[in-house]
């Protein structure tokens, strides 16, 4: 029998293009836009960081073969969102607006990053 696939039931943090910042590995300190987010596996596709060569074989769909740089996912925890008022990398809060939504803001200068 197989087991189920675990599910974060919580609001992710990160979301789809938003602007993030490698905080450990070997590109830290490189910013980049988050292109996918995979929140089963706590993990994040951000453009041209943790690039790796793969070799492709030529196919049908894809006719010139040769190496091909691809972007891996990375662990949600190696990055942080980057503030688009202070420009600094930051923690998330969560405030809940008069008119009931629920947004989140930097918590170095209280702004909020969903200007919705």
């Amino acid at each position: 029998m197989r087991k189920p696939k675990k599910t974060n039931k919580f609001k992710y943090i990160i979301k789809k293009d938003d602007l993030v910042e490698v905080i450990s590995g070997r590109d830290r300190g490189k910013r980049g836009k988050v292109l996918r987010v995979i929140p089963t596996d706590s993990k994040v596709i951000v453009d041209k960081i943790n690039i790796v060569k793969r070799h492709q074989r030529p196919t049908q769909q894809e006719k010139n073969g040769g190496i091909i740089d691809t972007d891996l996912p990375l662990t949600s925890s190696k990055v942080m969102v980057v503030c688009p008022s202070c420009d600094k990398k930051t923690r998330i809060g969560w405030k809940i607006l008069d008119d009931g939504d629920k947004k989140r803001y930097c918590k170095k200068c209280g702004e909020l990053i969903d200007k919705d």
